[in-house]
């Protein structure tokens, strides 16, 4: 089975780590990469830009228009995921445990099944 763990980075939780614990943050996701490569479970990882680069585009009439800015103001923001396969739903939250953020106050990931892929690498 196929699940989604998405990664939601608070940027005020971020900042308030110490220069030496947001390295550890970073160099924990190589380390959890490996590790999942190695297992047979990754099947890809995207990190995305802040909300700060994206756009929204919206159809009215026929008509597309983009606006700047994410499409819902929070502090927290899909930050990137990875995509894993599993045997089951016990084991995509143990490795979701393994994530670095996971172990950070304020800060948490979501895991949630997929449904439908299509592609080379879904």
């Amino acid at each position: 089975m196929k699940y989604l763990i998405m990664m939601y980075p608070n940027t005020e939780v971020m900042n308030a780590l110490s220069e030496e614990e947001r390295n550890a943050v970073f160099q924990g996701h190589s380390e959890f990469m490996q590790k999942i490569t190695e297992s047979g479970e990754f099947v890809g990882t995207v990190a995305l830009a802040g909300p700060d680069q994206s756009s929204v585009v919206c159809v009215r009439g026929g008509v597309p228009a983009v606006t700047d800015g994410p499409y819902a103001e929070s502090k927290e923001f899909m930050g990137g995921y990875y995509l894993i396969e599993v045997e089951d739903r016990d084991r995509a939250h143990e490795l979701a445990a393994m994530i670095p953020d996971a172990a950070v106050e304020g800060l948490g990931i979501e895991v949630r099944p997929v449904v439908f892929s299509n592609g080379a690498s879904a």
